[in-house]
């Protein structure tokens, strides 16, 4: 029986999936927990346990921080837990713990032939262009927009003619922003001022194409171009029950501010470059996943084809990425689903 795992932050997701047949399969047995109420993981992994009275030979987790897979263990972002793979195989008297990145995770869903289908888990954003179905083998890289950015690189191996993908783990969102405009170069000074302390100068794709991104984008045309804020949005803002992220692209999509729309519009078009960049420097023909919190919830804005526009936008390569596909993952918890599809590739390895 294969435990597996979405280690957030603030919530820690656990499930059941069977992986005998081709595509790995969810049971019944789907839990969450507060992962701020947990001393670690070895005490959410045995609650879980003994709330389902099960037992499990094997258990991957996807983590929200880096991992040493030599050693197998990460120090989780945001929790001051030092997950030991080691120590949970002990304590829980599971014969096989994997850890993985939770974009790597992600990625592994990507792995597996048809892990993931159109229409109801995948949304191609570039349909209308000559872009190749998601068949045609060829490198796959995802991007992610949350809390932060996270990316991860599928590599194709023809092996023997089998044909497999390699996942690798990046951190792309941590490479320097590049602006590619007067607007957007604004953007970098008014960061640089706000977190030279922290960086010296150095400010990261993830500053500007995340949920905190969106935040960083707003207060720009707020201070720095003088447009309006909507009082109810300022309220919900100052109170602060919700992510500012989505209140931002909630009243952008209804249309209800000015502000936070062309706050959405910036965001979606700095998504795009980076996807493009990522596009180009991976020769992704097997597409550009975007995966993550974010990319869901303002669909109906990456449709309109600011996105787009902005990932083709790299002169005469134009043409080679036109032929890129680019999808939004819809999967509902595609963290999930990734750790039983790393399971199922390695075992398919064996």
């Amino acid at each position: 029986m294969l435990l597996v795992g979405d280690i957030g932050g603030t919530n820690t997701r656990l499930a059941i999936y069977d992986i005998a047949g081709a595509v790995p399969k969810r049971s019944s047995e789907f839990r969450t927990y507060p992962s701020q109420a947990f001393a670690g993981l070895t005490a959410i992994v045995d609650t879980f346990l003994r709330d389902t009275s099960l037992t499990c030979d094997q258990a991957v987790f996807g983590v929200a921080g880096p991992v040493d897979k030599a050693k197998g263990e990460c120090q989780i972002t945001n929790l001051p837990w030092l997950i030991s793979a080691r120590e949970i195989e002990t304590s829980l008297k599971i014969p096989k713990v994997s850890l993985l990145n939770d974009v790597e995770s992600i990625a592994y869903g990507l792995a597996l032939p048809n892990g993931m289908k159109e229409p109801d888990e995948l949304f191609q954003l570039n349909r209308t262009y000559d872009s190749m179905p998601n068949t045609v083998p060829g490198n796959k890289a995802l991007i992610a927009p949350g809390t932060g950015l996270g990316e991860a690189i599928l590599i194709y191996d023809d092996f023997g003619g089998k044909g497999r993908y390699i996942v690798n783990a990046t951190e792309g969102g941590h490479t320097d922003y590049a602006p590619r405009s007067t607007f957007e170069a604004g953007l970098l000074h008014y960061l640089q001022g706000k977190f030279w302390d922290d960086s010296f100068g150095h400010i990261s794709y993830e500053r500007v194409c995340s949920g905190q991104g969106i935040k960083h984008i707003y207060d720009y045309l707020k201070e720095s171009n003088g447009m309006p804020e909507n009082p109810d949005v300022a309220r919900r803002l100052v109170q602060g029950d919700e992510p500012a992220n989505k209140i931002i692209s909630e009243a952008a999509l209804s249309h209800s501010s000015e502000l936070c729309m062309n706050t959405l519009t910036t965001f979606v078009s700095i998504l795009g470059a980076e996807c493009g960049n990522m596009a180009l420097k991976t020769l992704a023909f097997g597409g550009i996943y975007l995966g993550g919190g974010i990319p869901p919830k303002i669909i109906e804005k990456l449709k309109d084809g600011s996105f787009i526009a902005a990932f083709l936008n790299k002169g005469r390569f134009a043409t080679t990425l036109i032929k890129i596909p680019v999808y939004v993952i819809l999967k509902e918890e595609p963290g999930l689903f990734g750790a039983a599809c790393y399971a199922k590739v390695m075992q398919s390895q064996a």
